[in-house]
């Protein structure tokens, strides 16, 4: 199996040793969203592109997109779909001849007219999955994501019948991202890729959002590595990484100093793709330039950064995550079923997730040695920590802020953007 130019981009990088940095902008202008990938490929960084797609895209509101487009209305995004094949091929032009490889993010829990657009312009690579999806962004039943994503991943691998691998990466790691105990993000990331591997996709990546211990986020990376070992042997894989995702700093200090920290961990942990962040994420959309100064800043700290002194500790990531991989395995055959049918018994269970196929029995905290852990596991296959407590709504503000407040305090002094 050869893979597709994103996969081996990222490939390549990490046998140079380089950690690719890649941003997360789209913009509704084909003209801007030509000039942003553009620019992102200039950057002195080990960059690959990106094209985000906007809201109405996202839920299949294609028609709006379109009225947007006409009526000259700013989106969030890029409209892959009400652009058409014409437009979106002369955006990727610039960037395909340069070299640089694109890969499209949209969020979307029922994905089919998307998957088509990709499939039309032969974009090899995205990203999803049919939980991750759909628990955070959507009220569309879990079962009606599952049966879509299916659909997708088997329309998705046909590109390889015109010559091209494609890759997709799994959001599982990044479940709303805050108070989730890594267990539970390291499990769900292996089970969609798990469930695309078996419709059909051959080259994937697994995803893992930085939290709030950066021990602990390296044990959670060293956990996915070899669970990814276990359960995916002879697939093209990969680990990405996301900076931190909750509530961010304000100052500026603040700001990079979580960036940075976010570019270490990725050294430290084996991961071969960044998605970062940059200084104005607390205030406002940032601009290209911000994006690419962002890249260059976190290129810098992760060609700076040595490896990891030593094996990470063993608090037992890997060992609650691989018993929640196996009581979902146990259910069914199909990964799909088994992943509906454990959300249904709450085997799986995302904590202040309010979709109605969640149980919400589950609750994280933040515990006195500043790790996540479990509160309350609800009816998962897994222990709580000792000296839990249920958080009141004033508590949960202060978790989740935790991270916010403690990179602004390396920042005093900084004004805020």
């Amino acid at each position: 199996m050869t893979p597709g130019p994103f996969a081996a981009a990222v490939a390549a990088a990490h046998r140079r040793g380089e950690v690719v940095v890649q941003p997360r902008m789209g913009f509704g202008d084909p003209a801007v969203m030509r000039y942003g990938l553009a620019t992102v490929a200039r950057s002195r960084a080990c960059t690959v592109g990106t094209i985000t797609l906007d809201s109405y895209t996202r839920v299949g509101a294609h028609e709006a997109a379109r009225r947007a487009l006409v009526d000259g209305a700013p989106l969030n995004g890029f409209p892959i779909v009400a652009h058409g094949t014409g437009i979106t091929r002369e955006v990727l032009a610039e960037a395909r001849a340069g070299g640089m490889p694109v890969q499209v993010r949209h969020g979307s829990a029922r994905p089919e007219d998307i998957f088509a657009a990709l499939l039309a312009n032969g974009v090899d690579a995205t990203e999803g999955g049919p939980v991750s999806y759909c628990l955070p962004y959507s009220r569309v039943p879990l079962r009606e994501a599952v049966d879509s994503w299916k659909r997708c991943c088997a329309a998705y691998a046909g590109l390889r019948e015109a010559g091209v691998e494609p890759h997709l990466e799994s959001f599982g790691g990044c479940l709303l991202g805050q108070l989730c105990p890594p267990g539970l993000l390291v499990a769900v990331t292996l089970l969609e890729g798990m469930f695309f591997a078996q419709h059909g996709l051959r080259s994937v990546s697994l995803s893992y959002a930085q939290q709030v211990d950066h021990d602990q986020d390296v044990e959670a990376l060293a956990a996915l590595h070899r669970l990814i070992g276990e359960w995916l042997p002879g697939l093209d894989t990969h680990i990405v990484l996301y900076t931190y995702m909750g509530v961010y700093p304000r100052t500026r200090a603040g700001a990079l100093e979580l960036l940075g920290a976010s570019a270490r961990l990725a050294k430290h942990g084996g991961a071969c793709r960044l998605l970062v962040k940059t200084p104005a994420e607390a205030h406002r959309i940032p601009t290209i330039a911000e994006n690419v100064t962002a890249l260059e800043y976190a290129s810098r700290v992760a060609a700076a950064e040595g490896p990891a002194d030593g094996p990470p500790g063993d608090t037992g990531v890997y060992a609650e995550a691989r018993a929640l991989i196996e009581a979902v395995l146990e259910l069914d055959d199909d990964i799909g079923t088994a992943l509906c049918r454990a959300f249904a018994k709450g085997y799986l269970d995302v904590p202040y997730c309010l979709h109605a196929d969640n149980r919400g029995e589950s609750r994280g905290f933040i515990d006195e040695r500043g790790r996540l852990a479990w509160s309350a596991p609800g009816r998962m296959p897994v222990r709580a920590a000792r000296g839990g407590v249920e958080l009141t709504s004033s508590g949960l503000l202060l978790a989740l802020s935790h991270v916010q407040r403690g990179f602004d305090r390396m920042g005093a002094g900084d004004r805020p953007e």
